[in-house]
């Protein structure tokens, strides 16, 4: 089956390129032009991604970005002309999957969600094995996407934190990369002066009440990259 893909876009020039662009290449292409016509989409149709721009009028593309992923897991891949680092954490942080700045290449927008698509996929995959990891008194939900302290307090996780999180819990004690970390929560490299990576695991520190040191739960690896210092349980 053909996947459905959302454009939320107020360029309408790019939202008609966009269209013939993916239509080209068997996607279902829907657009919109704001937040209005965005939740009119998502109500009449199933969506499997959405393209989502972060400059819109009204309700801007973090604010459309957090609401949607606090009533749905669909993707989001972001698109911003602006190149601060920390619009594109804050990004992550809000729930989206990846982001792209303007102008880009077509092509490197399939690319990506392409990928993001593929990693969907691989996660629902994952629910159907292991549908919990447990350490160090935490327990990661994979299904619900949020860890649950020793108390039974929920913590939330942004999407790219969790995936972030899942992938080192997978892999306890082994040291993973800041490329294989920022590839699994955003589908790309990391530049060589990008800190995403490191700012979102100084994030998932402080949820986890990690406060490093020799007892770090989360290990930093000198020019190497980070490790899960845990043992991790599988629950079915």
């Amino acid at each position: 089956m053909n996947k459905t893909i959302l454009v939320v876009d107020d360029d309408a020039e790019l939202r008609q390129l966009l269209q013939e662009y993916f239509s080209e290449r068997d996607f279902v292409v829907l657009l919109a032009d704001g937040g209005a016509q965005m939740w009119e989409q998502i109500k009449n149709h199933a969506i499997d991604l959405v393209i989502l721009d972060l400059m819109l009028p009204g309700e801007d593309g973090l604010t459309l970005c957090r609401n949607l992923r606090a009533s749905a897991k669909t993707p989001i891949l972001m698109l911003t002309a602006r190149g601060d680092q920390m619009d594109r954490i804050v990004g992550l942080e809000m729930g989206a999957d990846d982001y792209l700045h303007k102008p880009f290449i077509p092509r490197e927008l399939l690319a990506r969600v392409k990928n993001i698509l593929r990693r969907a996929g691989e996660g629902r995959e994952d629910s159907r094995t292991a549908r919990a990891l447990q350490f160090a008194g935490w327990v990661l939900d994979i299904d619900a996407r949020h860890l649950v302290d020793g108390k039974g307090v929920i913590v939330s996780l942004p999407a790219g934190e969790f995936r972030i999180l899942k992938l080192l819990a997978e892999n306890p004690n082994r040291v993973l990369s800041r490329d294989q970390l920022l590839d699994v929560a955003s589908g790309r490299e990391a530049g060589p002066f990008d800190r995403t990576i490191d700012v979102m695991i100084s994030r998932l520190r402080r949820r986890l009440n990690d406060e490093g040191g020799d007892a770090a739960l989360i290990k930093t690896i000198r020019s190497e990259g980070y490790l899960l210092a845990s043992k991790v349980e599988r629950r079915a």
